[in-house]
């Protein structure tokens, strides 16, 4: 008899390393402790008040009170089919969505609906820390290709053709990207696209940071730009970064019929519908203006500009211009095995994580380490925060770094 008391399984996921910082700065600043926070991706803006006022609306309605098509509510899948033609020129029919809990469901429901025991799936890393996750429970093995400050944090063509073997299933394709903010350009795009229909390989593409881009780079969803990719693409997205409702959970994912009804039927047994009331926000979201993300973009601009300038001030952190999304990935490799001076006596970090511990510890500074992205040597923050916080914390990391000798 098997002595273990949790599964192999799920013993082997690791914990999310970006809500484990966000947890433990909002624990410390609970504690009264003032720490700024660069862990977590949210918006720091609050929901636009037409969605919110949708959702109060739908709360006092009966109908909603009860449980609803697992798939997600018929007017909704409608609405994101045509958002989706709408922001990215794909066509689908309203049959071909699948309404989750947040992004993070449709991640795990692709995977799982897709992957086979033994199938591989190619992951461009950085990658977000859930991805490899959702790979190994479905019985997937991530490979990962890195691409580094170097190359903007862009994989090549050569670089994916040097990964395939015969149990190469799937290509992960992210851009916008999180955690480094890098956008592939149309040409990179169609490309990498026409690479993978060549080899036959699925394409799961996270568009979740669509509208997130800057300096005039546009958003290209592979999608669109590589029909020869036909039926063998899956478009993951959700309101949660465009629209600030990072806490109302609804994602989708967008695929051929047969794939997005065997989905929909892991999602009846897992978690049936979506909560009926945060659906009907998401309505309002998907099929209202972008004038909220535009002004959103305003600030994450701005805040952007500023804290690349402040990283690249402080000697041994190389931090490239992000194109996309709202994070930062910096290089602080040449910071590693430098002494800091504290309290305590002088510390020589030799892994970013060890780094991202001691400016927690010693100036109150959340940030997350490239271990959760991939290798070693890198610090992600996401400017998502208020430019006063930005600001503060920015000074903090230019003070402690600035001692390293």
């Amino acid at each position: 008899m098997s002595a273990a008391r949790v599964s192999q399984r799920i013993s082997a996921i690791a914990e999310s390393a970006t809500l484990a910082v966000d947890a433990k700065a909002k624990a410390l600043k609970a504690a009264g402790r003032p720490v700024i926070g660069f862990g977590a991706g949210e918006p720091d803006f609050p929901t636009p008040d037409y969605i919110v006022k949708a959702a109060i609306e739908a709360a006092s309605q009966p109908k909603y009170h009860r449980y609803s098509p697992a798939g997600g509510l018929p007017e909704l899948k409608k609405a994101i089919a045509e958002k989706t033609f709408r922001d990215s020129g794909y066509k689908a029919d309203p049959s071909q969505v699948l309404v989750t809990n947040g992004g993070k469901q449709a991640v795990y429901n692709t995977f799982a609906t897709l992957v086979d025991p033994g199938d591989e799936v190619i992951v461009p890393t950085p990658f977000w820390t859930t991805y490899p996750e959702a790979i190994r429970l479905a019985g997937g093995v991530p490979v990962e290709v890195f691409a580094g400050p170097e190359q903007d944090y862009l994989v090549t063509v050569e670089q994916l053709e040097a990964a395939v073997t015969d149990r190469t299933k799937i290509l992960l394709f992210v851009s916008p990207s999180n955690p480094t903010g890098s956008v592939y350009s149309p040409e990179q795009v169609a490309e990498i696209g026409q690479w993978a229909a060549a080899k036959g390989l699925w394409v799961v593409t996270d568009e979740i940071y669509e509208h997130l881009t800057y300096d005039g780079v546009p958003f290209t969803s592979i999608a669109t730009a590589v029909p020869e990719l036909g039926d063998k693409v899956v478009i993951l997205n959700g309101v949660a970064k465009t629209y600030a409702m990072t806490g109302w959970r609804v994602g989708w994912m967008i695929g051929p019929a047969d794939v997005i009804k065997a989905a929909t039927n892991l999602q009846s047994h897992a978690t049936s519908n979506v909560s009926n009331i945060p659906q009907i926000a998401a309505l309002a979201a998907v099929s209202g203006p972008l004038t909220a993300v535009d002004e959103m973009k305003v600030a994450f601009d701005r805040r952007r500009k500023a804290i690349v300038a402040g990283l690249n001030a402080i000697e041994g952190i190389e931090c490239p211009t992000p194109k996309g999304a709202f994070y930062v990935y910096a290089d602080v490799r040449a910071l590693l095995g430098k002494e800091f001076p504290t309290a305590n006596g002088p510390v020589r970090p030799a892994t970013s994580a060890e780094l991202a511990a001691l400016i927690l510890d010693e100036v109150e500074v959340a940030v997350v380490p490239g271990e959760a992205f991939g290798p070693s040597g890198y610090l992600r923050l996401s400017y998502a925060l208020g430019d006063d916080d930005l600001a503060t914390g920015v000074a903090r990391l230019q003070d402690f770094l600035g001692k390293a000798q």
